[in-house]
């Protein structure tokens, strides 16, 4: 199989026939299966997925809502194409921009191309600026220079898609655990369209669960594999500061000074402790990291090719 295309799916039973047929116009002569994956539909998307589905086309459905990210995991996991295509099923991405990403993917020998939407159709205030802002952020936090981190429409080469590791929110940070991957990535512009059938499932509330899931991402990215290097270092400075001033407030207690009452003594106790805290529970995080790689027989790395000279 070329070509697998995954579509997460809620609520968009008007967008159901239209998203086939534009799918089929954009990809003839390209072998190709579609996995769709209903994630809690209260309307009659199920039904009409069965109804207009084509041959190819294959429907997972979830007792109830997961979420994006969850449907793309369960969408990439059911895929069987050397390629792996991810795209909205609101009609907003156009599946005629997928034979473009697939040449720019093997022209340039990459391992995922992410789509830019050129003329975003969505609303300024709810969406727009929210949207520019969090990309920023995120850019500046893990230093993965992508523009559009809001964009579904990607394609992937196969191990890549398989091996990010999605769970929770985390599919804007597609980006990310690509680069954490390993892998080559260049983003192409591609259309956006406004909205034709139902309504959006995401607006400003979802700021604060972004900026959550990007303060793991950026833990991740740096200490994923050594976290007792934050920890550690946090831990032993904040340590050899309680030290410092209780070594002090001891010094002029011998003086004579009445310490009791000073609420440095506090603050030097509390920071002993507190660095005692994080020193082990860096020691805790480094055995749940080592138990997470040999428990699972997992490397630490990933060997993109071995060549061996004769």
């Amino acid at each position: 199989m070329k070509l697998s295309i995954v579509i997460p799916l809620m609520n968009e039973e008007e967008s159901i026939e239209p998203l086939f047929k534009a799918i089929d116009k954009a990809l003839v002569g390209i072998e190709h299966e579609i996995i769709l994956v209903d994630d809690g539909s209260t309307d009659a998307t199920v039904k009409k997925v069965r109804h207009y589905a084509p041959p190819q086309a294959t429907l997972l459905v979830f007792n109830k809502n997961y979420g994006q990210t969850t449907a793309l995991a369960a969408g990439i996991e059911h895929a069987s194409g050397e390629l792996i295509a991810t795209m909205d099923g609101d009609l907003q991405n156009d599946p005629s921009d997928i034979p473009m990403m697939i040449d720019h993917l093997t022209s340039r020998n990459l391992d995922v191309v992410a789509g830019r939407r050129a003329g975003r159709k969505d609303g300024m205030i709810l969406r727009k600026i929210p949207s520019a802002i969090a990309n920023g952020i995120i850019r500046k936090m893990t230093d993965v220079h992508i523009s559009d981190y809001g964009c579904t429409l990607k394609v992937f080469r196969k191990d890549v898609a398989k091996n990010l590791g999605l769970y929770g929110e985390l599919h804007r940070f597609i980006p990310v655990l690509v680069r954490l991957y390993g892998a080559h990535m260049e983003e192409v512009d591609v259309r956006h369209h406004a909205r034709r059938f139902g309504s959006s499932k995401y607006g400003i509330g979802r700021t604060f669960k972004v900026l959550s899931d990007l303060m793991f991402m950026v833990f991740f990215q740096k200490y994923g594999q050594k976290p007792m290097h934050l920890f550690g270092t946090l831990g032993f400075l904040t340590f050899s500061l309680g030290i410092f001033i209780n070594l002090y407030l001891a010094v002029i207690k011998i003086f004579g000074e009445d310490i009791g009452g000073r609420p440095l003594l506090i603050l030097g106790i509390m920071l002993v402790f507190t660095g005692i805290q994080l020193i082990t529970t860096g020691f805790i995080a480094e055995f749940i990291m080592r138990t997470y790689y040999e428990s699972q027989n997992k490397k630490p790395y990933i060997i993109r090719e071995i060549v061996v000279k004769k």
